[in-house]
C-alpha cells in the first residue's frame, strides 16, 4: 500500500534546517534502502509543505519516520499527516487498473 505523509513545515524553515539537514536526509536514505520510502521533497514557491511517499504495510512506517525525524524534534515541521493513497495508474500502482 502507498502512504503519502504531509508535512507542514515553519516559515522559516530554509534558514533553519541546515544543523538538521545531514542527520534528515541519512534517515531518508536508510529509509528508501529498506524499501519504504519511494520518494520525498519539499514543494517549492512557497516553501510551505513536504511531501513524502512511502510503500509499506501500514501507517506506521511513515509515522515512526515522522517521529524519529530530526525536522520533526527540532520544530521545524508544524505538524504532520499520513493519509493512505490507492494507487490505480502508472508502473508503481498497488492497485493498477486493467485498460
Amino acid at each position: 500500500m502507498h502512504y503519502l505523509m504531509f508535512y507542514d513545515l515553519v516559515p522559516d524553515y530554509l534558514e533553519r534546517r541546515g544543523a538538521f539537514r545531514d542527520e534528515h536526509l541519512a534517515l531518508a536514505r536508510a529509509a528508501v534502502a529498506r524499501g519504504e520510502l519511494v520518494v520525498a521533497g519539499a514543494l517549492a514557491d512557497p516553501a510551505d509543505q513536504a511531501v513524502l511517499l512511502f510503500k509499506a504495510d501500514s501507517p506506521a512506517v511513515a509515522e515512526a519516520f515522522a517521529k524519529a525525524d530530526p525536522y520533526v524534534k527540532a520544530g521545524l515541521i508544524k505538524q504532520w499527516r499520513v493519509r493512505s493513497w490507492t494507487t490505480v495508474v502508472g508502473e508503481l500502482a498497488e492497485h493498477p487498473v486493467p485498460g
